[in-house]
C-alpha cells in the first residue's frame, strides 16, 4: 500500500541517535553508525522524529510501504516501556488526529485490563472543562496590551528607563495551542522561539517579541510532527509576512529550522524567514 513514512538521508545522518528516543513506536535504531528505519510496521508516518535531527536528515515521504500495525506497536514496544510511554504515544496519535490508530490503542489497553492514561479526572478538573466556552482556559485565544506599572520595582532587571515591561501581545504562545484562525496571526511577522531562549537571552522581549506574533516550542522534547502540521496550517491560513526563528546554539535546537522548512513544504508556500542563534552564555551568534 502507498502511505506516508519517514525517509532517512544516510549521507546527512551522523548517527547521533537523537531521533531514537523520540520514536516511541520503536521504528528507529542506530545500525552501523546510522539511524535506520527497522520496520515499516512500526512507523506511523506522523514524523515525531523530524525535529530531533540536528542535521535535517529525516523527512516524510509517500511511498509503497507495509501497513502500519498499531496492535503490534502496542504489544512489542509501547506497553512494555510503561505508563509514561503509553501516555506519550496516545497523545501523539491524538494530536495528529490519528483517530483510527488511537481507538485501536485504547481498545488494546481495555482488552488487557489496563487503564487509559489520558483518562485522568484530576487533569480534566485542573483544565476547567466547561468554563470559558469549553476547554482549558490556558489555551483560550486573547489579545494582550502591555500594562504600565511604574510603581513596580524590579531591581534585578531594571534598566536606565525604569522597570522592564512585557512586550507579549497575545495569548496563547505555545505552538500546540495556537489556532491557525487567531486574528493576531493574520498578516503577521511571526517569531518562533525555542523554549530555552528566553532564559538565556535577557533582551528577548524587547528584541524579538515586541510587535510580533509569537510561537514557542522545543524541537527536541515536543511532538515535532504535530508542530509541522500546526505551522503548515498557520502558513496556509494567515498570509504571514515573515518568520524569524530564534534558537539556541545546541545541535538539537536546530530541529526548529527543519520543522519550519517541512511546514512550508507541506503548505506549498514559501515565507521569507531568518534564523537567529543564541549562545548558552546569552550572546547572539
Amino acid at each position: 500500500m502507498k502511505r506516508k513514512i519517514i525517509k532517512i538521508d544516510a549521507e546527512k545522518c551522523t548517527g547521533c541517535g537523537a531521533c531514537v528516543p523520540d520514536c516511541a513506536e520503536g521504528a528507529l535504531q542506530i545500525v552501523d553508525g546510522k539511524a535506520r528505519l527497522i520496520s515499516d510496521l512500526f512507523c506511523d508516518g506522523l514524523g515525531a522524529c523530524l525535529g530531533s535531527c540536528p542535521e535535517g536528515a529525516i523527512e516524510v515521504e509517500e511511498r509503497e510501504a507495509e501497513p502500519y500495525n498499531e496492535r503490534k506497536v502496542m504489544e512489542d514496544n509501547i506497553v512494555p516501556a510503561g505508563e509514561n510511554t503509553i501516555r506519550v504515544h496516545l497523545e501523539h496519535l491524538k494530536n495528529h488526529g490519528a483517530t483510527e490508530f488511537l481507538n485501536e490503542a485504547i481498545a488494546y489497553l481495555k482488552e488487557k485490563g489496563m487503564k487509559n492514561p489520558l483518562e485522568d479526572p484530576k487533569k480534566e478538573e485542573a483544565c476547567g472543562h466547561g468554563h470559558h466556552g469549553g476547554g482549558c482556559p490556558g489555551s483560550r485565544s486573547m489579545t494582550l496590551k502591555p500594562v504600565q506599572k511604574p510603581e513596580v520595582k524590579i531591581e534585578a532587571t531594571k534598566n536606565e528607563n525604569g522597570p522592564i515591561q512585557s512586550q507579549l501581545g497575545h495569548w496563547p504562545v505555545q505552538i500546540h495551542l495556537l489556532s491557525p484562525h487567531a486574528p493576531f496571526l493574520k498578516n503577521a511577522d511571526l517569531v518562533i522561539i525555542a523554549d530555552c531562549v528566553a532564559f538565556a537571552y535577557a533582551n528577548t522581549h524587547e528584541e524579538f517579541i515586541k510587535g510580533k506574533a509569537v510561537a514557542i516550542g522545543c524541537p527536541k522534547l515536543d511532538d515535532a510532527g504535530a508542530y509541522v502540521e500546526k505551522l503548515a496550517s498557520i502558513i496556509k491560513n494567515c498570509n504571514l509576512k515573515s518568520i524569524t526563528i530564534v534558537r539556541m546554539e545546541v545541535p538539537c535546537c536546530g530541529g526548529m529550522t527543519e520543522i519550519v522548512k517541512q511546514a512550508m513544504k507541506k503548505a506549498d508556500e514559501i515565507v521569507p524567514f531568518s534564523v537567529q542563534v543564541i549562545s548558552m552564555s546569552g550572546e547572539k551568534l
